[in-house]
Parts: structure tokens; sequence; C-alpha cells
């Protein structure tokens, strides 16, 4: 018997997106397009239950069991490593997650690297397995103008076109990892809803493919 099935949406262009691609799988919402300031819609027909939250929360909803799957970027799973599954790259949403630094700078290995950025997990792990030593600068705002004013070295953060880059007299020295949009689910939910969720991944990847 089928229950239903609650989905946790990335505010935003990339919610859109992912709704889009839902919709298109046949878990369609019509009420989700009501120019309201509603967050939950429901379609009682198809199973599924939709909720827009922020991007950085869709892992906490999906690991704590609020949410049966979501979707989040591959940073969010790589910097705060939630207990989830990770079931589909959506293949959206894509970037990458860059070291970037002034034009012109050179890294002096003997001198302790200053790394300003959000991803202190993932900028740590890099370095980590470079064998530099560095100073992680935890920051939450603008993380570009850190090089300019001196407060750091260099930066990890993500980057899409590198327009912002440019801008501000930056450039991109090294790629850690591509970035894009992947479907997770609840691991404890998984093993009841199992059947419809990798019904819903079937048809999700046709889409992905259909891309390439």
């Amino acid at each position: 018997m089928k229950t239903m099935l609650n989905v946790a949406l990335p505010k935003g262009r990339l919610g859109e997106k992912v709704y889009a691609m839902f919709e298109k799988a046949g878990y369609e919402c019509p009420s989700i397009y009501e120019n309201s300031r509603k967050l939950i819609f429901e379609n009682e027909e198809r199973f599924v239950r939709y909720f827009w939250v922020k991007p950085s929360d869709v892992a906490i909803y999906v690991e704590r069991g609020v949410a049966d799957i979501g979707v989040a970027g591959k940073d969010i799973l790589l910097e705060y490593r939630p207990e989830v599954y990770e079931l589909l790259d959506l293949d959206i949403g894509k970037c990458r997650m860059a070291v970037a630094a002034k034009n012109g700078f050179r890294d002096d290995p003997r001198k302790k690297l200053r790394v300003a950025t959000k991803f202190s997990r993932i900028a740590g792990d890099y370095y980590r397995r470079m064998g530099r030593d560095i100073d992680i600068i935890h920051l939450n705002g603008s993380i570009e103008i850190a090089p300019i004013l001196g407060l750091s070295d260099v930066i990890v953060d993500i980057v899409e076109t590198g327009t912002t880059l440019k801008e501000n007299d930056l450039s991109v020295m090294e790629t850690i990892v591509p970035i894009s949009a992947r479907l997770i689910a609840n691991k404890s939910g998984y093993k009841f809803k199992g059947g419809q969720i990798d019904a819903l991944v079937e048809r999700l990847a046709l889409q992905t493919e259909e891309r390439k």
C-alpha cells in the first residue's frame, strides 16, 4: 500500500528545476504554482507532499526523517556528512568547489597557508591530503573579499561562472571537486518506502540520461 512521500525541496531556482523534474516524472502537485506564502503542498492522488526549505537545511530534514527524500548540493553532503543515502546525481545545479587567489599569487610552502572559507571541512580534507600546513579562517559572508584585504592567502568556495572572481581580480588555482544536486533519502524511511522511492529514482534517472 502506498503512503505519502515527503519531499524536501531547496528554495530558489534550483528547487524550481528540481520540481520540474519531479513533475515530469509524474509527481505533479499543481498547488505549488499558487501565488501564496505556503511552504507545504500535497497531492493525495499522487501520494506526494512537498515542502520548501533553505538549501543548506534539506539534508537535516532528510536525516531527521521529517522528509523521506530531498535534494541537496554535493557541497552540503561533503561538508556536513549527514547520515543519509545518496541515490542519484540529478545533473543540475552544476558548479565546482575551487581554490582561488589574487592574480599573481604564488604559494610559499615554507609558510602556513591562510585559507578563508565557508566550507572548513572540505578545505581541511583537501589540504590534509596534500600534506599542506594551513590556517582555516571560517567566514559566513562574501569570501572573495578576504584575500583582497589581506585576511587570507586563498579562498575555498563554490565557483559557477567565475564572474565574481574576475571582477575582484581573483582567479581559480585548483578545482577540488565538481558539485551538482543529489537526490538523498532518509535511511529508515527508505526501508519502508524503498519501492516508491526506487520508482521515482528510475524516472528521474531517465531524465538525467536524456541530457547527456
